[in-house]
C-alpha cells in the first residue's frame, strides 16, 4: 500500500550549515539550517515492501521487551540493553555489541526531545571515528578500525502504536552520493557532525506503519566497510485520524564489531 508524508530536506549552499542544540542553553531548544518541505510516496512494509539488513541497512523485527517504562523511575536499562545485544547478536550476526545512548522523544511541541522531523543519517566518517575513540579509547578504536564494525540505531514505539510522526527510511540504492551533504551539529558545550540529505525524486521511501511496541527497526548509521549509512526521519502523517495517541518512542545507539 503506498501512503505520502511530508519530509523537510536539507538544500546544497555554498557556506557550511550547521544544527545549534540546546542553544542558549535551553534544553531542547533548536535553531536548524534550511529545510525544504517536500511530499513523498511511501512504501510500506507492512504491506508487502521488501526491505531487510543486508542489503538496505534497515530492517524490521518482531521483538518483544521485558521493558514496559522507560524512565527514571525504573531500572530498565541494563535490561534493554542485554535484549539490544542478543538481538543484533542474532540477527546481524554481531561478535561484540556496545550499547551507549538512549533518547526517549515524543510528539509533543513541549517535549524536550521531539521526533527529528530532517532527513539525515547520524554519523559523518570523520565523526563516527571520533565517536569510536570517544567511546573505547585510542587503543582499542584502533583495533576496531582493523576489522569490520558499525554504528546501528535500534527504534522502538513506547507505550502505544505509533499513530503520529512514523519513522521513514530512504533505500540506500535510491541515493546519489551527491544528495549528502555535511552539516554541523553545535552544542553549547561541543561539536559534532550529521550527514544531511538534500531532496531527490527518485528517493524510495519505506516505513512500516502502525509500528508496536514489540517491534524494533534496525539501522545503520554509519559503517567502516561500506554498508550505507540510511537517511531517515520522522514523517508528517497521521495514520488514523481517530486515534489521539502521540508517538513515544526510544532510540538506542550501539557500536557493534562484526565477526
Amino acid at each position: 500500500m503506498t501512503r505520502t508524508a511530508t519530509v523537510n530536506y536539507h538544500v546544497h549552499k555554498p557556506e557550511r550549515q550547521a544544527y545549534h542544540i540546546d542553544a542558549g542553553g535551553v534544553a531542547g531548544q533548536l535553531i536548524s539550517p534550511t529545510l525544504i518541505a517536500t511530499d513523498v510516496a511511501l512504501n510500506d512494509t507492512r504491506g508487502g515492501a521488501e526491505v531487510g539488513f543486508a542489503l538496505d541497512g534497515v530492517g524490521f523485527f518482531h521483538a518483544p521487551s521485558d521493558v514496559t517504562a522507560f524512565d527514571d523511575n525504573h531500572p530498565w536499562q541494563s535490561i534493554y540493553d542485554r535484549e539490544l545485544t542478543e538481538l543484533l547478536t542474532r540477527e546481524l550476526g554481531a561478535k561484540d555489541v556496545l550499547v551507549f545512548d538512549h533518547t526517549v522523544r515524543v510528539d509533543d511541541p513541549h517535549a524536550t526531545r521531539k521526533p527529528a522531523r530532517n532527513v539525515h543519517s547520524d554519523y559523518s566518517p570523520e565523526g563516527a571515528q571520533q565517536r569510536l575513540i570517544d567511546i573505547l579509547g585510542a587503543d582499542d578504536a584502533a583495533q576496531w578500525s582493523k576489522g569490520h564494525y558499525g554504528f546501528i540505531n535500534a527504534w522502538r514505539p513506547i507505550e502505544n502504536p505509533i499513530n503520529s510522526a512514523p519513522l521513514g527510511f530512504v533505500r540506500p540504492s535510491s541515493v546519489a552520493n551527491e544528495d549528502w551533504l555535511l552539516l554541523d551539529l553545535i552544542y553549547p558545550d561541543r561539536r559534532g557532525h550529521i550527514m544531511g540529505l538534500v531532496a531527490n525524486p527518485d528517493h524510495e521511501w519505506i516505513y512500516r506503519s502502525r509500528m508496536t511496541p514489540d517491534e524494533l527497526a534496525v539501522f545503520s548509521i554509519y559503517d567502516n566497510q561500506g554498508k550505507a549509512s540510511v537517511a531517515h526521519s520522522a514523517l508528517d502523517m497521521i495514520e488514523d485520524p481517530m486515534i489521539t495517541t502521540r508517538r513515544r518512542s526510544i532510540e538506542s545507539r550501539t557500536l557493534v564489531r562484526y565477526g
